[in-house]
């Protein structure tokens, strides 16, 4: 039998010459996004699928684009920890240890509480990609700040539909 410990323990070679401590101060910032981003595709669908109202169908329509948008960003997220040389989520559990957006599991949500709620989410999220860009500039991680810059732009879009939405 062929002794794979080593496969399983050896670090992922990468091209760029982080030091450990980077590495691990980035993969953190973007684990705790990932956590993040997971809980807001999730809710975001979630309201998306108890939609109702006299605006049904256009909520409807803007909450699976943004689903769509959100969901997109999570394997960038997660392919960038792994080029990096880090880990990254594992599970749902491990999810929801990391998350800062809350979940709602309300039977019943009014339409425009929905938006008013993912409005403020999706702000909180523009903050927590705000702090790992700077966590990413210290480490001199450039790709991984243009990624985040494309990111907090997207974000401050939903916030914006959003809040126009519910006015």
């Amino acid at each position: 039998m062929a002794d794979h410990s080593h496969s399983r323990t050896a670090k992922l070679e990468v091209p760029d010459d982080f030091s450990p401590e980077s590495i691990r101060d980035i993969s953190s910032v973007l684990n705790a996004l990932l956590a993040d981003f997971y809980a807001l595709y999730l809710k975001t669908k979630n309201f998306h699928w108890h939609m109702s109202g006299p605006h049904f169908r256009d909520y409807h329509l803007l909450l699976d684009e943004q689903a769509t948008q959100i969901f997109a960003v999570t394997d960038d997220i997660a392919e960038r920890v792994r080029k990096i040389g880090g880990t990254t989520l594992r599970s749902i559990g491990h999810i929801a240890r990391l998350q800062r957006v809350a979940d709602n599991d309300k039977e019943f949500v009014e339409a425009k509480e929905m938006l008013r709620e993912l409005h403020a989410d999706n702000k909180s999220l523009v903050e927590s990609l705000r702090a790992a860009h700077e966590t990413a500039s210290r480490a001199k991680d450039y790709a991984t700040t243009s990624l985040i810059e494309v990111w907090i732009d997207e974000a401050e879009r939903r916030a914006w539909f959003l809040f126009e939405s519910t006015q």
